[in-house]
């Protein structure tokens, strides 16, 4: 297969050096299936003639390195048999208007994983509340008042912006806390932006568990992110805060629940964030699977078992193109 991954910039700039990204452990299982793999940026796509197109470079494994050529030539998108969409957020303006660049190439050729559709559709916030029986109670709101109602009938709440990643802009509140209107104001910029206010799960003081949905399936495989420095969120990379995660039959059976929905959606690729059996996030955009730190913690490959599971859905649905030559590289 011809492959793309649309990463994030920081990702392509420390391209050689990001094992511990999820994009570089599937970048470089599928080089050693002899299967062609191309990178770029979200900011490389265009249009040219009335189809998509995006700068891009390919990639090569040596010397048991991953390494990316210098050069980078402007290849029609439908020249791709597969495209990972996944540069991280925020999902702004600039996010969007990718996705409607890809949204032009033809399906007919090209599987896009992520659909461009999902993540312009799915906020990844908003999303649990397509399964409300595996959802903490919450509200989506930039009404100030509203908030301190619910945070008056809860007791303690989450509050968090609707399209970052990695824990930035989220607040913990406790009723009675002198800090209210200040933590309020700031989140939503004073009463213009809407944020997801969620009751607080006290199963968060262990951490909250990362559940990967590949291909319609929830893997056995799973981390628990605890909190960092004296905080009570996860939000520093580093092996002291990923602990061995034990999924549970409940946390299993979570995929009866949502995989014909998300796979009917477009999301092939998703990371489940849970605390006490309940998805407090869909994480859609660019999942990030802790592929070196779980290798480490079950001594297996897991890069080999997502590859395996990602190729047997990428040739069952991606229809047949005698005509797909990558030129111009």
């Amino acid at each position: 297969m011809k492959i793309l991954f649309i990463i994030d910039d920081l990702e392509l700039k420390y391209f050689e050096f990001n094992k511990l990204v999820t994009n570089f452990w599937l970048n470089v299982e599928f080089l050693k299936r002899s299967h062609e793999v191309f990178v770029a940026t979200k900011n490389m796509l265009n249009v040219f003639e009335a189809k998509a197109h995006c700068f891009c470079t390919n990639t090569y494994f040596k010397n048991n390195e991953l390494y990316k050529n210098e050069s980078f030539k402007n290849i029609p998108c439908e020249n791709f048999d597969v495209i990972f969409f996944r540069p991280d957020p925020p999902v702004d303006i600039n996010y969007i208007n990718a996705s409607y660049i890809l949204s032009m190439t033809d399906k007919n050729k090209t599987l896009i994983l992520n659909s461009p559709e999902a993540i312009r559709d799915k906020n990844e916030k908003l999303y649990i509340n397509d399964f409300p029986s595996l959802a903490p109670k919450n509200i989506v709101t930039s009404d100030v008042n509203f908030i301190r109602e619910f945070l008056k009938e809860n007791n303690e709440i989450i509050i968090k912006p609707l399209n970052r990643c990695f824990s930035s802009g989220v607040f913990y509140l406790y009723h009675g806390d002198k800090n209210t209107n200040t933590i309020i104001n700031t989140a939503t910029e004073n009463g213009k932006t809407s944020v997801m206010v969620q009751e607080f799960l006290p199963g968060i003081k262990k951490g909250d568990k990362r559940l990967i949905f590949i291909c319609g399936e929830i893997l056995e495989y799973c981390v628990q992110k605890v909190a960092t420095n004296d905080d009570f969120k996860f939000n520093e990379h580093c092996d002291k805060n990923l602990k061995f995660g034990a999924i549970t039959k409940e946390e299993k059976n979570i995929e009866n629940v949502i995989s014909d929905k998300l796979l009917k959606d477009g999301v092939v690729m998703a990371g489940l964030d849970t605390i006490d059996s309940k998805i407090i996030e869909i994480n859609i955009t660019s999942p990030c699977f802790f592929i070196k730190e779980i290798n480490s913690l079950y001594g297996i490959n897991l890069e080999k078992i997502i590859v395996d599971k990602l190729e047997n859905y990428i040739f069952k649905n991606l229809k047949p193109c005698s005509t797909r030559v990558l030129t111009n590289c």
